[in-house]
């Protein structure tokens, strides 16, 4: 398996593509889905907090399969010390790289004073970068908005870069819209204030040494691609997760490579060895499928394949053949196609 060596994301970070890390969504068994769509993309973590790794379960709450690499860990929290040690524990683990949350924008991890609340406290951070830096040999990068509440975007974001770069960060991961901590939840924090892409681009402009990857309502990998003139890389959020299907056209558009499976139906049997793996050690077969039910999105049968996955793969006793038949329901169309800016995506 081709990936991205861990010197050339410290280098450059050129054309790399990602799908963020995502809160009750990019769990192990999402990960290893989105790796069989995509040799090429960094996968990351759900934020876990430094707390939680130092203090938790934490085969339960950090193990993940090789086959995932590369993949980093997300971490949230406000204690260099603790960030430190829980990056720390993330590299033993194995993780290609930390990342620090200075994004999420909900109340729960505002009152814990980490996320989005934290581009208010640059120093804090950059800090926090600092000792992670010193803890660990793999990349530290950090993901944060463009701005929040009233701030001025121009000017506060660029002095929170100065400060992270100058404590040694490898590279930010910029959501392209403020969140608004006072008034907004974090559902209406995903589309208001309106994206501004512009903003991340001038920041690549004043720090072109410091890799720059782009996130926020990119809707699929042709926009990604648009994007990459401007920024070092891409990250994919909701759009990874609810229409997979769309992660089969990384390899193709953005790196000019054959994909790893021709269509969605031979990524999903290509699965079946690892669902039966953990269904041996004890995973429920909903744990694993509930991330799947977007696979054929737009395609004849997929209402019916979403309804057998959630009507049978919830119980107690149901094994591999509850995926395979919900598959058999969805119709053999090689024609149907989503037409993207470089070609035509099978989604069959």
């Amino acid at each position: 398996m081709a990936l991205i060596t861990k010197e050339k994301y410290a280098k450059k970070c050129e054309s790399i593509f990602s799908v963020a890390p995502m809160m009750d969504w990019t769990d192990r068994h999402c990960r290893v889905f989105h790796r069989l769509l995509t040799r090429r993309a960094w996968l990351y973590t759900e934020m876990l907090t430094a707390g939680a790794v130092i203090h938790g379960a934490r085969d339960r709450l950090l193990g993940f399969s090789d086959v995932e690499h590369p993949v980093a860990l997300q971490l949230g929290g406000s204690d260099p010390a603790d960030l430190a040690t829980a990056a720390r524990i993330g590299e033993d683990f194995g993780y290609d790289e930390i990342n620090l949350n200075v994004g999420c924008p909900s109340d729960r991890v505002k009152d814990g004073r980490f996320g989005a609340c934290l581009m208010a406290e640059p120093d804090i951070v950059a800090e926090s970068v600092n000792a992670m830096k010193r803890a660990v040999s793999v990349p530290v990068t950090v993901k944060c908005r463009i701005g929040i509440d009233d701030q001025d975007m121009e000017s506060a974001l660029d002095a929170f870069a100065c400060k992270v770069v100058a404590a040694g960060v490898d590279a930010l991961i910029v959501h392209a819209r403020k969140a608004w901590l006072q008034g907004l939840s974090p559902k209406e924090n995903r589309n208001v204030p309106p994206l501004d892409y512009g903003r991340v681009y001038r920041l690549k402009a004043s720090f072109p040494g410091l890799p720059i990857i782009i996130n926020g309502g990119i809707d699929g990998i042709a926009e990604a691609k648009q994007h990459l003139a401007h920024v070092d890389g891409v990250m994919l959020g909701r759009a990874a997760y609810q229409e997979p299907w769309r992660l089969l056209e990384v390899e193709s558009v953005l790196f000019g490579e054959a994909r790893p499976h021709a269509t969605m139906k031979q990524a999903l049997e290509a699965m079946v060895p690892y669902i039966e793996e953990q269904l041996a050690g004890g995973a429920r077969l909903h744990s694993i499928t509930r991330h799947l039910v977007g696979a054929f999105h737009g395609v004849p049968g997929a209402r019916g394949f979403r309804r057998y996955l959630a009507e049978n793969g919830v119980k107690a006793d149901a094994r591999v053949d509850v995926l395979r038949e919900a598959i058999a329901l969805v119709g053999e169309l090689p024609a149907y196609s989503v037409k993207a800016e470089a070609g035509f995506a099978v989604r069959a």
